[in-house]
């Protein structure tokens, strides 16, 4: 009699385990340790715990899925993760956005023209990836279509945020130049691709992976910016069992949960003057004393990633998101 139960319990609930490789808004593509590929849904009440997410499963989570009788799969738990970038929701400031979960590494791949991505921008990005322990490269594309003057504010880009920490590449997806390097880095490794519409995160995919075929948009002339032609995350494999994880491109980044006095941690020079501030809980605005600003007046810290830390200091006390960053 149990052993008739156990078996019929084995055949209603099939249960396995495996990795969310692509996310369309309405079902889950899941990958499971036994190398298949399974559609799966999320019950009306999956939360996930302690986060207010627009998103409870994201691309590179490793989940546990159940199928039943009727061939239905349904995801039940996710495993723990190791980190996540995560942003304020578009549409409802008070909820987050997982662009994508358990990554080794980011490449923010960001244009200084066609379309341009601001500094403001890049510095969200880092802020938060610091926030969530994802380390990120910064992918400098279409080198092949710069002016001088444009050539060397992209070398001015690419020594601030070196000397700061961040690899940079210099790259042209379209031609091809500084491409191997970036197949190199991605070996072995989970790396998100992220950044601005347009700024030719698939035609770089396309040139490290041609078999995938990944879709291109065109730049919008009227207004220089770039049109959504990725709808949905996505992971591809790699060399060396890596993934990329390509998502759709984001034009503005809220930062989330973040305390105004945690800020200056995750800009890391600004972290490090901090230190010398003559009050402990400086915000690095109009306190006497204040290492950071004298570092800014000195050169030591950027002007502009100084600008962006009080820009989302503004955000914050504003208390909604704003679009156009």
């Amino acid at each position: 009699m149990v052993s008739s139960l156990l078996f019929l319990i084995l055949h209603i609930f099939i249960l396995e385990k495996g990795l969310v490789i692509k996310n369309t808004g309405s079902w889950y593509l899941v990958k499971t340790d036994e190398g298949k590929l399974i559609e799966c849904k999320i019950k009306g009440n999956f939360r996930l715990k302690g986060i207010r997410s627009t998103n409870p499963i994201a691309v590179g989570d490793r989940v546990q899925i159940n199928v039943n009788a009727e061939g239905t799969a349904f995801i039940t738990e996710i495993e723990d993760r190791k980190n996540y970038i995560i942003r304020r929701s578009s549409n409802l400031s008070k909820q987050s956005h997982i662009i994508a979960a358990n990554l080794d590494q980011c490449m923010l791949v960001v244009t200084v023209n066609y379309p341009e991505t601001s500094t403001v921008f890049i510095d969200r990005f880092l802020a938060s990836a610091e926030a969530y322990r994802v380390p990120v490269c910064l992918v400098f594309n279409k080198v092949d279509r710069y002016t001088e003057e444009e050539l060397h504010y992209l070398d001015g880009l690419t020594n601030l945020y070196t000397h700061i920490g961040y690899p940079c590449y210099q790259i042209s997806a379209l031609d091809g130049t500084g491409v191997d390097e970036i197949k190199q880095a991605l070996e072995g490794k989970v790396t998100l691709f992220s950044g601005h519409s347009g700024v030719g995160k698939s035609t770089l995919i396309n040139a490290i992976l041609p078999e995938q075929n990944v879709k291109t948009g065109e730049i919008s002339t009227a207004h220089n910016k770039g049109m959504h032609t990725t709808t949905f995350s996505e992971m591809f494999p790699v060399a060396g069992d890596g993934y990329i994880i390509d998502t759709p491109g984001i034009k503005g980044f809220g930062t989330f949960d973040m305390k105004d006095e945690e800020v200056g941690h995750y800009f890391k020079e600004i972290f490090e003057f901090s230190a010398q501030c003559k009050y402990g809980n400086c915000t690095h605005r109009h306190e006497p004393g204040c290492a950071v600003r004298e570092a800014v007046e000195n050169h030591y810290i950027s002007e502009s990633r100084y600008a962006s830390y009080l820009n989302i200091l503004e955000d914050k006390e504003e208390g909604k998101y704003r679009s156009a960053y």
